[in-house]
């Protein structure tokens, strides 16, 4: 061989070694993008990834160019939320129209495969905004309760009737019945799928991306709250459809999607009829990355916010004694867990900016330290999202309540507009916020520099 055509074989492999690195470095780099697992842990661009993060439900219908839109207002959102650490928005990515009175219209399906494209595009903005700000979502993909449509609403698709929890003459107990057969309803079961499928397949009108090649999503949740039903042999009975549905559809999503995490969306036990065997069972199976807990001592009956001092000891300890527990349970199950909904209301049950938030505050604060204190010790847990982000929106009407064109605040239309909500103007409450999701983010740091260490 002549010397100079050697020359230029040894320079052609070195230019071929030198592309291969460098896309090999590129697909590694897109890789360390999306949030993993390392045992119990998140991990984040090859670090332990810690969070505090929020509900912010409405994302998609302030990022709509339709006329739920606010895109200058979802902008200032983020911007205030990016800057006291926020770094985690738990989305609704799924509404179904229904018939019940206080669910939220429009939705993003008007019937099975018929969606609301301004509402797509809202998601779009909202994921292409996240992204710029170095945020990441959850997308949870259905409702069992009814103020999205939900579980329920794909039940009168298939054929069924209208369970309205208000109507005196069903009530909770016949809706909660009745939304738990979605389990075992093939045919809502697959109007599920497709449109979950149509969300994770979406290329994004923003920016291009895939959704399902889009590092922006932390993970894809099954839906907000599912449960097995009420807490009585109905919900026992419901108990294997249940286990079934999840395993199954967690399993589907993976399928369709290899980058990104999935969880259940799970209130913890209260969810699975308050018993650990149940929750253990329903989430042991290896398709649900991560578990969930949630905590909501009103709705429980722990406290009263009209004798706020007298009850707020008591929601205290037995705050701690559930996050405890559910430690204990997500150690077992050899899983991170993330507690993505806890709030609480105003002094004396207000719900207008400016009511007083002693109460609230106090406990923000004792939750927040369990917390930090938890992820200190190496315990499970890696993040939180408070219910809910409010900023600057407000209740409209004298009861508090939604009505379809009014803005959105973090409460669910079922609910008091301000009940949960934190507002821009909740200065003392915001301030907690900032020190614990800072707090939260330098334990990432932290955590990192001692693997080095160790290593």
């Amino acid at each position: 061989m002549k010397p100079h055509r050697f020359a230029i074989l040894i320079a052609i492999s070195i230019v071929a070694i030198l592309f291969s690195s460098c896309a090999y470095r590129s697909v590694y780099q897109r890789q360390e993008e999306f949030i993993r697992i390392r045992g119990t842990q998140f991990i984040h661009r090859g670090a332990p990834y810690y969070f505090a993060g929020t509900n912010m439900w409405y994302g998609a219908y302030l990022g709509s160019p339709g006329p739920t839109g606010n895109r200058p207002r979802l902008l200032r959102e983020l911007d205030s939320l990016a800057a006291c650490g926020i770094a985690n928005l738990r989305v609704l990515a799924a509404s179904e129209e229904s018939a019940i009175r206080r669910s939220v219209k429009p939705a993003f399906q008007r019937a099975p495969g018929v969606v609301d494209d301004s509402l797509l595009q809202g998601l779009d903005f909202l994921l292409d905004a996240m992204a710029k700000r170095d945020m990441h979502a959850v997308l949870y993909l259905g409702n069992y309760w009814e103020w999205s449509g939900g579980f329920s609403q794909y039940n009168v698709w298939a054929g069924g009737h209208t369970v309205d929890p208000e109507d005196t003459s069903q009530g909770w107990a016949a809706f909660m019945n009745y939304s738990a057969t979605f389990y075992s309803n093939a045919k809502a079961m697959e109007m599920f799928r497709e449109y979950a499928q149509r969300i994770i397949g979406r290329r994004n009108t923003e920016n291009g991306r895939l959704y399902a090649a889009d590092p922006t999503i932390m993970s894809w949740q099954l839906a907000n709250e599912p449960r097995p039903g009420r807490d009585d042999e109905s919900g026992v009975n419901n108990l294997p459809a249940f286990y079934r549905w999840i395993d199954e559809t967690a399993k589907f999503i993976h399928e369709l999607d290899s980058n990104h995490l999935v969880s259940a969306g799970s209130e913890g036990t209260v969810g699975t009829l308050r018993s650990e065997d149940f929750y253990r069972r329903a989430f042991q199976t290896p398709h649900v990355d991560y578990l969930n807990l949630h905590l909501w001592p009103l709705n429980w009956g722990w406290f009263n916010p009209e004798n706020w001092q007298a009850t707020l000891p008591s929601t205290e300890i037995k705050a701690i004694a559930y996050i405890n527990q559910h430690l204990a349970l997500a150690r077992t199950l050899a899983k991170p867990i993330v507690m993505d909904e806890f709030g609480l209301g105003r002094d004396g049950g207000k719900i207008l900016p400016g009511t007083p938030t002693q109460a609230r505050d106090r406990y923000y604060r004792v939750i927040c330290r369990v917390l930090e204190d938890s992820a200190r010790a190496g315990a499970p847990i890696a993040g939180s999202n408070f219910w809910a982000w409010g900023g600057e929106g407000s209740a409209r009407h004298p009861d508090g309540m939604w009505r379809s064109g009014d803005s959105f605040v973090g409460d669910p239309p079922q609910e008091p507009q301000g009940r949960n909500s934190i507002f821009a103007s909740d200065t003392s409450t915001i301030s907690i916020i900032r020190e614990h999701a800072w707090t939260m983010r330098n334990l990432h740091v932290a955590d990192h520099d001692d693997s080095a260490k160790k290593r």
